[in-house]
């Protein structure tokens, strides 16, 4: 008989399972990565699913308790406060994502050109960075708000912008790292192009904080999105975003006080979830716990 062959596993595959592995050590961050897929279903199915219409106001039923017909009630205007969550997660999540992927691109470069080129292109980027760092995250994203306007859009590139200056710092200390191995000295010397260097053997080793933040900065682009839109310059009515969902129901709290408890619980939810996740993350990416 033929020995049988060992079926190898790839590497990434390995890689993937060890990850998990070490992942599953916390069972907090365990939870908050099942939440964050269960948030990204929901966004994505729970609008077929639902039959009253986001924005379809009856005023024959409005302010009527949470029951059996609304789960979550309904609001001033009669609206079905469980179907406008759930179409509330996709604009919520939108923002989360869209403005910390654009924040991390232009901080990630910026971080590297910061760090591998050093000198004075390094002294103005982070004085630059320290300028926006100087402003808390929410009065720049008011600041950046009030110029541009307050809507959906704008609110997406004003969390953007004040998500910049924290990629490039965690990337340039990376970089700055990374860029006095040995390896880098060698392919140096083996005269390879800079843009080569930065993307093929600096990029890759600063994925993991990056990657850490990311998670972490998404729970910070939710809740400022969702203070703003409570402050009323963010998404406007009748959006179904949960900080403007927050906004409706803030003068009935008193007597209607699950108007804002439903939306209020869901931005709870969604930040905890990417919190505890990025804690996770954090600790499985660290190779001090890798054994």
């Amino acid at each position: 008989m033929a020995p049988k062959k060992i079926k190898k596993e790839r590497p990434a595959v390995r890689a993937f399972k060890d990850f998990y592995h070490r992942l599953k050590k916390n069972k907090a961050a365990l939870v908050g990565g099942y939440l964050i897929i269960f948030l990204i279903l929901v966004a994505t199915i729970g609008p077929f699913l639902t039959t009253d219409g986001v924005n379809e106001v009856n005023y024959t039923q409005k302010l009527e308790s949470p029951s059996t017909e609304n789960w979550f009630g309904t609001d001033h205007q009669g609206r079905d406060i469980f179907t406008r969550i759930i179409h509330g997660t996709g604009y919520t999540l939108l923002v989360g994502f869209l403005s910390v992927l654009m924040g991390g691109i232009v901080g990630t470069l910026l971080g590297i050109v910061s760090g591998y080129y050093g000198g004075k292109i390094d002294t103005v980027i982070m004085r630059f960075m320290d300028i926006l760092l100087a402003f808390p995250g929410i009065l720049l994203a008011l600041a950046i708000i009030s110029i541009l306007g307050g809507n959906f859009i704008n609110v997406i590139i004003a969390v953007a912008i004040f998500s910049i200056p924290t990629f490039a710092r965690i990337v340039r200390g990376s970089t700055l790292a990374t860029r006095e191995l040995e390896y880098v000295d060698a392919v140096k010397a083996l005269g390879a192009k800079d843009s080569r260097i930065i993307f093929k053997h600096i990029l890759p080793n600063v994925l993991s904080p990056l990657i850490v933040q990311s998670t972490l900065q998404i729970a910070t682009a939710i809740l400022t999105a969702s203070g703003l839109s409570f402050l009323g310059l963010g998404a406007q009515p009748p959006s179904p975003e949960w900080g403007a969902m927050l906004n409706d129901g803030r003068n009935y709290m008193l007597d209607y006080g699950y108007i804002a408890l439903f939306p209020g619980l869901a931005i709870v939810l969604a930040v905890l979830a990417f919190n505890i996740f990025g804690d996770g993350l954090r600790d499985a990416l660290d190779p001090k716990s890798k054994k």
